[in-house]
This record gives structure tokens, sequence and C-alpha cells, in this order.
């Protein structure tokens, strides 16, 4: 069984590099991997925060948000 990552990103150039990236390492046989840009799904933002992510870009692999670089606060994305 494959186990979810989702990737929480605001489409700024460290988001986008660090997507580029992100597929290039993730094994597809070992994670289903789900692309959220926050800039055009607000809807989800709060989701987000209510898994601890703090900045984008950032991946929430097991629960646990992987925080990437930094591109833009969370608050930023309301």
């Amino acid at each position: 069984m494959r186990q979810k990552a989702v990737f929480y990103h605001a489409g700024c150039p460290v988001c986008l590099d660090a997507e580029r990236q992100l597929a290039q390492s993730l094994d597809p046989q070992r994670y289903e991997v789900e692309i959220v840009h926050l800039g055009e799904a607000r809807e989800r933002v709060r989701e987000a925060e209510a898994a601890g992510v703090k900045s984008v870009p950032v991946l929430l692999l097991g629960g646990i948000p992987l925080h990437i670089n930094f591109g833009a606060d969370i608050a930023d994305l309301h």
C-alpha cells in the first residue's frame, strides 16, 4: 500500500522548484502524492494549518509537516 503525501505550495519560484525536485525524488510505487496549490485552493489553508504547516513549500508525510526552504508564511495565504 502506498503512503499518502501532500505537498502544499503557493506557486512561488521556491515552491515550484521544490515541486520539481519532489517529483524526481519520491518513488511513485511507495508514495501517493497530492499537490495542493494554496494560492488557488484557499479553502484548504485551514486544513494545512491544522496539520501543523507554518510555511510553504511543505511536504506532509505521515501526518508530519516537513518544511522545505521558505517561500511564504502560511498566514500570508489567508
